[in-house]
């Protein structure tokens, strides 16, 4: 027997219809790439997805078509989504801090057929345009004024664009698991894969973002997604803020502590979410400045593992909660927040700081479990540590094209390449990806835990841990430091610091400082640049051995 509901498809135009309706008049504002602050509302931004669905199917792009955007968090990105996701074709997300080559690649893999570019991010497209074969046109999210010169052929300003379109567009009536958005891993152990989100699990992404013990947004919220739109798929908060209707302040092309400093206060933010790089340069503003935040509630930190120093920072002294967050671009992305349970809910001080360095719980729509090589489920017992594994309607059953098959079971179990324990409440930890786990005598040893405690030290900017061959032990740590400006810690300080912490036989062998440490076009610690740059490297005593 089946029920008598209405058939009721889930599709993302439906987000927007909403938040026109009972949310129309609340602002959408954005640091625009040309400078100005600009302001608008959800029933403009869907007038205008309209007039860019119907420009776009007049241009003869359509279902399945895959729409490429090279663009800042916007207003007009927001438009460019939407009205892709209108017509039935896929908006595809592209990284610009990838190599230009990168760029191309994905773009051909992908097939894109257009591209919405911002004015920063021309160069790129003037390099690797022509190398697009499937690329048929370029809208430059800009106006006439600001219109960059270019020998590119099918260039248009967006603003010229839009110009002649009415807006009298219907939506394209789609199934709700048509693709609607694209959007490719980084590529740090090969080719980067293509993840294809549909417009169902999208919908029920942005349902999971939302629950309290998720983001617990609202209606009254004013929202800063400072992690891009081309992350991860903004984690939901292009889709999650609209669904809700909370106001939203788009950063732009500007991403330094003074920048989104003035965006957190002039716009009275009261939720934000990026990844630790970032609030590292917002701390170190609030430090240089003395100044507050006495408007924003709630940051939720992820993308990389959150240093327990910057949590206990934020919370004690400028009284902003944190939600330490997990997911990945295969999760759409959220996979695991650190909102307290009942069980916690009376720890203070370091105890309560013991439960936050955890990437939290999976909500309702996420599946989790542990297991071990033969695929043996593991224990929660917040000490077994083993493979990380998830399922769910907002994750992927594979990816496009059919690369990576191999992290996708019968049972539909994804194989994240973390290694995690979980403990008796279902709280997760990361110790590490499969690939960067230190194995020292058979027995293995967190570079994230080692990271996390030495960026805790005063004088530490940043840290980096990686396993250096041992003739005896396999492998054995190697700390890379970044001192702050001004600071001169030494491999001693560092140690001491450590001793107690954590067991002796994991404290590192040495400590390198060094200037700089290589990240990924995503903002993480690009472990496979630094393992080749200390290839050679000879700890200590190891001659001798």
């Amino acid at each position: 027997m089946l029920g008598l509901m209405q058939q009721w498809p889930l599709l993302c135009h439906k987000i927007l219809d909403y938040a026109a309706i009972q949310h129309g008049s609340r602002e959408v504002v954005t640091r625009s790439v040309e400078g100005p602050i600009t302001r608008t509302t959800y029933a403009e931004i869907r007038v205008r997805s309209l007039k860019v669905a119907q420009k776009l199917a007049r241009d003869g792009f359509g279902e399945g078509d895959r729409i490429a955007t090279l663009a800042w968090n916007t207003a007009r990105h927001i438009e460019a989504w939407y009205g892709t996701m209108g017509i039935g074709a896929v908006y595809h997300t592209l990284n610009p801090r990838l190599f230009p080559d990168q760029i191309a690649w994905i773009m051909n893999h992908a097939e894109d057929k257009a591209l919405f570019v911002d004015l920063t991010f021309m160069p790129i497209v003037e390099k690797i345009a022509t190398q697009v074969s499937s690329l048929q046109k370029i809208i430059v999210l800009t106006d006439s004024a600001h219109m960059p010169d270019t020998k590119l052929d099918n260039v248009v300003a967006y603003e010229d664009w839009l110009a002649d379109a009415d807006s009298d567009f219907a939506w394209k009536e789609l199934d709700e698991n048509a693709a609607c958005g694209m959007c490719y891993t980084s590529g740090t152990t090969g080719d980067p894969k293509g993840v294809l989100y549909s417009h169902r699990s999208n919908v029920l992404h942005a349902l999971i973002a939302v629950q309290p013990d998720a983001m617990g947004i609202s209606s009254r919220d004013t929202i800063l997604p400072v992690v891009p739109m081309f992350h991860a798929n903004a984690w939901g908060l292009a889709h999650s803020a609209p669904m809700i209707g909370a106001k939203l302040v788009m950063p732009g092309a500007r991403m330094d502590g003074e920048a989104i400093y003035e965006l957190l206060d002039t716009e009275k933010v009261s939720f934000t979410a990026a990844v630790p790089t970032v609030w590292l340069m917002l701390l170190q503003h609030l430090e240089e400045t003395g100044k507050k935040l006495p408007h924003l509630n709630k940051v939720v930190i992820g993308g990389s593992a959150c240093p327990r120093a910057m949590t206990e920072k934020f919370q004690r002294i400028y009284d902003v909660e944190v939600i330490h967050a997990w997911g990945m671009t295969e999760m759409s992305p959220l996979g695991s927040l650190g909102s307290m349970k009942p069980e916690y809910a009376g720890l203070e001080g370091d105890a309560k700081l013991d439960i936050q360095e955890k990437q939290g719980f999976a909500p309702f729509g996420v599946e989790m479990k542990i297991t071990d090589d033969e695929n043996n489920d593991l224990p929660w017992d917040g000490e077994t540590f083993g493979r990380l594994k998830v399922r769910g309607p907002a994750i992927a059953s594979a990816y496009y094209g059919g690369a990576g098959a191999e992290q996708f079971d019968s049972d539909n179990w994804f194989d994240t390449g973390d290694v995690a324990h979980i403990d008796p409440n279902g709280y997760m930890e990361i110790t590490d990806r499969a690939k960067d786990v230190i194995k020292s005598g058979g027995e293995w040893i967190s570079t994230i835990t080692l990271e996390n405690l030495a960026v805790g030290h005063p004088d530490v900017a940043e840290a980096a841990a990686i396993g250096i061959a041992h003739p005896k032990w396999d492998e054995r740590p190697l700390l890379v430091v970044v001192a702050k400006a001004g600071k001169s810690p030494s491999k001693d300080d560092l140690l001491d610091y450590l001793a107690g912490k954590v067991a002796k036989w994991w404290l590192p062998d040495d400590v390198v400082f060094v200037d700089e440490i290589p990240h990924t076009a995503t903002g993480k610690i690009q472990k496979t640049t630094l393992r080749d740059q200390f290839r050679d490297y000879s700890l200590p005593g190891v001659e001798a051995l």
